[in-house]
C-alpha cells in the first residue's frame, strides 16, 4: 500500500535537534537488547474489519481486553484472524453486523461495553459499525483499496466526526495496522516515555515526528526499523518498566 509522505511536519514544533539526538540514543540502547524484536501479531491481520476493531476498541485500555474483543468477534462469525487465502469484504461483514442491534453486538459478539469516552461517548461497537460505513462509503472494501483513502482529508474528517475519534489516534492506528510503516499510535505510554526523555510537554504531532526523525537515525546506524516498528518496541518496553 501506499504511505502517508509527509506524517509530521518540523516547522513550528519545539521538537530540537537535541532532543533528537537524545531520543535516538535512548532508543539505540533499547534496541540492542532487542535484537530479535518482531512486531506483534495484530499487524498481520488478514481481514480490514479487524483493524478497524483492533484500533477503535484499544484507546484508554489494556491491551487484553482487545484481544479478547478481537476473539469474540472472530469466534463468533468463525472468521480467521490470519487466514491464507479469502479476505472478507468491508460490506460483508457489516451485511452480517447490521443483522443485530447495537446491544446485541455489544454483548453478544463483542462481548464489551466499553464506551468511546466516559463522557457522553457513545459504545465502541457502534463506532465500529461507523467506522465501517465511512470506508465503505468511500470504496474501501479490503486491503487493496486503501490508496484511495491514504491522503484524503474528506475520508479523515469523516472518521473524526465519530464520537470519540477526534484526536484522530484511532486512524493513525488503523493504517498503522493495516500496513503503514511511516505512522506510529501516539498512546499514553509512548507520549509518556517520549515526555520523559525530552522533558518536553508534546502534541500528537510532535511524538511523530521524534519518532519519524529517530527511525532514520537508527537506520543510518545500521538499524532495520521503521516509525511503525519503533513504536511498538517503545510501547513493549514501557510495559516492562515500574
Amino acid at each position: 500500500m501506499s504511505h502517508y509522505s509527509n506524517p509530521c511536519n518540523r516547522s513550528n514544533s519545539i521538537i530540537t535537534n537535541d532532543i533528537i539526538d537524545k531520543i535516538t540514543k535512548v532508543c539505540n540502547g533499547i534496541l540492542a537488547n532487542n535484537k530479535d524484536f518482531q512486531l506483534a501479531d495484530e499487524y498481520d491481520y488478514g481481514h480490514l474489519v479487524l483493524c478497524v476493531i483492533d484500533s477503535v476498541f484499544s484507546i484508554g485500555v489494556r491491551y487484553q481486553s482487545v484481544k479478547n474483543t478481537i476473539n469474540h468477534f472472530c469466534d463468533y462469525y468463525k472468521i480467521e484472524k490470519f487466514p491464507k487465502n479469502e479476505e472478507l469484504t468491508n460490506s460483508h461483514i457489516l451485511k452480517l453486523m447490521d443483522l443485530y442491534t447495537t446491544d446485541e453486538l455489544t454483548e453478544k459478539i463483542f462481548q464489551n461495553k466499553q464506551r468511546t469516552s466516559t463522557k457522553n461517548g457513545i459504545r465502541k461497537s457502534e463506532a465500529v459499525l461507523m467506522f465501517l460505513r465511512v470506508l465503505i462509503k468511500y470504496k474501501v472494501e479490503s486491503f487493496k483499496d486503501l490508496d484511495k483513502i491514504i491522503t484524503n482529508d474528506k475520508f479523515e474528517n469523516e472518521i473524526r466526526e465519530i464520537p470519540g475519534q477526534k484526536s484522530g489516534i484511532s486512524l493513525k492506528y488503523f493504517f498503522m495496522l493495516a500496513g503503514s510503516e511511516d505512522l506510529i499510535k501516539p498512546d499514553r505510554m509512548i507520549i509518556r516515555f517520549l515526555e520523559h526523555e525530552s522533558g518536553k510537554k508534546l502534541s500528537l504531532n510532535d511524538c511523530q515526528l521524534v519518532l519519524t526523525e529517530v527511525s532514520k537515525n537508527l537506520n543510518e546506524m545500521g538499524f532495520k526499523i521503521t516509525p511503525k516498528k519503533l513504536d511498538n518496541l517503545i510501547w513493549n518496553y514501557q510495559r516492562t518498566q515500574k
